[in-house]
């Protein structure tokens, strides 16, 4: 059994990248992860941040339903799925130890450079066959930076676009991207008993955290959001490079 420290230690990475992904929509493995990677094995961290980041999407997904723009969302999932498996690929075959760093290079100088410049964006009519290459770059790039999220966060903050509607987009995509992951993980037996145990322990935590982060979405004003997710971002491209 695990002992009291380190619950408490999971206990605190589960929350704390379950209320930034409750608040933000992504980014729970690059909170989460600064703490898990130090308790565990990659090998038992991994698995169990990407079950509780399904965790923390079904969640919110739940909460935010009736306001979730599916048809839209499928152009995003669809060309996601095209991306994954080119991304396994890729991990296979080539070295993407540089293609990640300069991956977090480029998030990190977007998000603060947009995050000064504010008033820098570029505002236009999102399109439909966009929205799918869109897709396939976040599951290209999310399938070697376990970031599946930034390619369309990215492309939504240069659209200009309402909190509300951004997370209505974004939500399902990072959803579908970590249930098909999750599922090629079940295929390959990564998820251990002791990942299970270390699941079923972080629920509270999960849970709590969740449900915090999206109350802080639901108060916070659209200004407020986008410093938000810049920060998440550039924090996220940053840590690619350590």
């Amino acid at each position: 059994m695990i002992d009291l420290g380190s619950f408490l230690l999971l206990s605190a990475a589960v929350f704390s990248g379950a209320f930034v992904s409750g608040l933000a929509g992504f980014a729970f493995s690059a909170v989460a992860g600064g703490i898990l990677l130090h308790m565990l094995q990659p090998i038992e961290a991994v698995p169990l941040m990407m079950s509780c980041s399904v965790g923390v999407q079904a969640t919110s997904l739940w909460a935010m339903r009736k306001n979730i723009q599916w048809r839209q969302s499928l152009v995003l999932v669809i060309g996601g799925l095209l991306g994954i498996p080119i991304a396994l690929w890729l991990l296979h075959t080539a070295d993407t130890h540089a293609f990640r760093e300069g991956f977090g290079l480029i998030v990190a100088i977007y998000a603060a450079y947009m995050l000064f410049r504010p008033g820098m964006r570029v505002v236009q009519e999102a399109r439909q066959g966009v929205g799918a290459l869109v897709g396939f770059g976040g599951g290209l790039i999310g399938g070697l930076t376990a970031m599946p999220g930034a390619v369309p966060t990215i492309w939504c903050d240069l659209h200009g676009m309402p909190k509300s509607e951004q997370r209505a987009m974004v939500q399902p995509f990072i959803a579908a991207m970590q249930i098909f992951a999750l599922a090629l993980m079940l295929m390959r037996h990564d998820l251990t008993a002791k990942v299970a145990l270390d699941f079923a322990l972080s629920i509270p935590a999960l849970l709590a955290g969740t449900g915090l982060g999206i109350l802080a979405f639901r108060r916070v004003n659209e200004a407020v959001f986008r410093r938000i997710i810049l920060t998440v971002l550039m924090l996220s491209g940053a840590l690619l490079l350590l």
